[in-house]
């Protein structure tokens, strides 16, 4: 029996791993086009992309919450959600979302940043289209590419 845990834990990390290398490659845009930080999210988790556009700088504004992180949360209410416009949180969803909290305040990296607030996030870089404040969400949206993923799987849902 534990070699059948060790596999899937085996499986299980080789996909967070994957997740995480696939938004960084599509939000770098050094090999492929660079995407926007939800549409990388979209993407990785092989979701309908447009809607997450509204996501790019916080809102289009900056004054919203960081893309890739909110698009982790939708990506989240796509998977767990209840699919009926009508219908309540499913209590998967409810526990998914506090675990993606619980690990993305954990894991993800703001920086100086006290808040994930777009236009607060980037502040800590003197030019918003500079390398640096590249690199840094580079690496934030990765991670929350990560964090989506072991949510996933821990939920019991594919990657």
């Amino acid at each position: 029996m534990a070699t059948s845990n060790t596999a899937t834990n085996t499986e299980s990390q080789r996909l967070v791993q994957w997740a995480e290398r696939r938004c960084r490659l599509l939000y770098e845009g050094k090999a492929v086009a660079h995407r926007s930080c939800g549409i990388a999210l979209a993407e990785t988790f092989g979701r309908r992309t447009q809607p997450y556009q509204a996501l790019r700088k916080g809102g289009l504004t900056g004054e919203g919450m960081c893309g890739a992180i909110t698009a982790g949360t939708l990506i989240l209410g796509e998977v767990f959600g209840d699919p009926s416009p009508t219908g309540a949180a499913t209590e998967e969803l409810i526990a998914a979302s506090a675990r993606y909290r619980e690990l993305w305040q954990a894991e993800v990296d703001l920086g100086r940043a006290t808040s994930i607030v777009c236009n607060q996030l980037t502040a800590q870089f003197a030019q918003f289209r500079s390398e640096e404040r590249h690199q840094f969400c580079t690496a934030l949206a990765a991670a929350t590419a990560r964090c989506v993923a072991q949510v996933i799987l821990e939920m019991g849902g594919s990657v």
